[in-house]
């Protein structure tokens, strides 16, 4: 099936960051756009504004009469998805063309000059901030985040004007082997979904094949340090960077009064007093890579610098909610243990002298059970730790496995409790009196309370 011939596309798991992007792009193309995810969100309740025909129950009698066309529907389906589901049973007894979302998106950007940030941790804040960066320049570009741009407050960004694709390449599934970019950066390599993987070998090893698919006109920036050894096609020009060394760097870094500021380093000029739009010492780093990027496509210093002044974040990546002067609350999505202990050390660099409370929930089963140590290790930066209940996912409960591993190995110095996840509300409640920085860490669901704890802790 060519996508010129697609009437419409039905998405099963179409409330998923990645899969939304895709929603919104065929939606944009004037199809007719169905789908189911397992629950309604914020973002969900937006698709359907948008146009889109979404349900939360698992009933093929629900799936809409424009979708059942085998010759002119395509399936778009996450991996998530049990194989035993109603609906996609139905599709794919039905002979209908089914495509995972890494697949799909492969097929829009081919042909286009894909800009792609991979890696365990950064790559979302890394390519939102690209995007920003090409898309505020003359430059331009179109871009397919995980995440939503809160300068665009969408995780699409349509263009007519540029070749130029940014895409956030990720690793679940090896879903970025479907990608060929054109500009490619990494920025991290630590062992993550070693239900996917099996062991660090074979997660190192998909990176490796990634470097394989880069065009032999194209670049890649590596993360000093990384255990990954590049594969690339002859003619790739490959660079590397690093907060404070590379061939692409920073310089001269000040940090204070709520401001990040420093000297970008490339191999080609030096841009003075670049301003963080998002000031967490981790976006140093990943602003480096952005830069880097957006330099290679032909954006200039002055827009570079005026874009990475200008970028105001991702949802959910380091994301403000309240920032007074005597209470603070962010939420984050870190669900790795390195991601935890980048949140803590850049919030405790900008508030060292406040008591920083972390309320977490685990993603996973099988990524607690791999990693609860590690878990544990970093939570205990912070001065107090809420445990939540582990947010399940795809996956089916584990035995023995549940928050208290992680909860048994905090540093004894630590302030610890456990709580529900029905609990959390009633849990910031009790605790309010006590908070002057709240961070809230995890992918799950723990999100959908911001709003109340926000509220919460501005009447206390």
């Amino acid at each position: 099936m060519e996508l010129k011939d697609i009437k419409s596309v039905y998405f099963l798991g179409a409330g998923g960051i990645g899969m939304s992007a895709l929603v919104r792009y065929f939606l944009a193309e004037g199809k007719f756009v169905g789908g189911y995810d397992r629950t309604p969100s914020e973002l969900t309740k937006k698709l359907i504004e948008e146009g889109a025909v979404l349900h939360f129950d698992e009933d093929i009698d629900l799936v809409p009469a424009e979708c059942k066309d085998p010759d002119s529907t395509l399936v778009v389906f996450t991996p998530a998805i049990p194989a035993d589901h109603k609906e996609w049973s139905l599709f794919r007894d039905g002979g209908f063309t089914i495509k995972k979302r890494a697949e799909v998106l492969g097929i829009i950007t081919k042909g286009k000059r894909g800009v792609c940030a991979a890696g365990t941790h950064g790559k979302t804040t890394t390519s939102t901030m690209t995007a920003h960066l090409l898309h505020s320049s003359d430059v331009d570009c179109a871009a397919f985040l995980g995440g939503i741009s809160k300068n665009y407050k969408s995780n699409l960004i349509t263009t007519e004007k540029s070749d130029l694709v940014v895409i956030e390449a990720d690793e679940y599934d090896r879903s970025f082997l479907h990608l060929r970019p054109y500009v490619a950066t990494i920025t991290s390599a630590d062992p993550d979904h070693l239900d996917i993987y099996g062991n660090k070998e074979n997660y190192l090893e998909a990176f490796a094949q990634f470097t394989e698919r880069i065009r032999e006109d194209g670049f890649l920036i590596i993360h000093e340090g990384l255990e990954v050894t590049p594969r690339t096609k002859p003619g790739v020009k490959t660079y590397t960077y690093n907060r404070e060394s590379g061939d692409f760097h920073a310089e001269n870094i000040r940090i204070g009064g709520g401001t990040i500021i420093f000297d970008y380093v490339s191999p080609w000029q030096r841009i003075e007093d670049v301003e963080l739009g998002v000031p967490m010492s981790i976006n140093i780093e990943n602003g480096i890579a952005s830069m880097a990027m957006a330099e290679i496509c032909g954006a200039t210093a002055l827009e570079i610098k005026n874009g990475m002044k200008s970028f105001a974040g991702a949802e959910r990546r380091f994301d403000f909610h309240i920032k007074e002067s005597d209470l603070v609350l962010i939420s984050d999505y870190a669900h790795h243990p390195d991601e935890v202990r980048a949140c803590a050390k850049s919030i405790k660099e900008l508030y060292g002298d406040k008591k920083i409370t972390a309320l977490f929930q685990p993603h996973l089963f099988s990524r607690t059970a791999d990693f609860y140590k590690e878990f544990a290790e970093s939570l205990s930066l912070f001065d107090k730790v809420i445990l939540v209940d582990i947010y399940p996912a795809r996956e089916k409960p584990i035995p023995g496995v549940t928050s208290k591993l992680i909860f048994d190995q905090l540093a004894d110095n630590v302030e610890k409790s456990m709580c529900s996840r029905a609990d959390v509300i009633s849990t910031i409640e009790k605790e309010k009196h006590d908070i002057e920085v709240l961070v809230s860490l995890g992918a799950g669901d723990i999100e959908n309370d911001i709003a109340q704890m926000k509220q919460i802790l501005t009447d206390r």
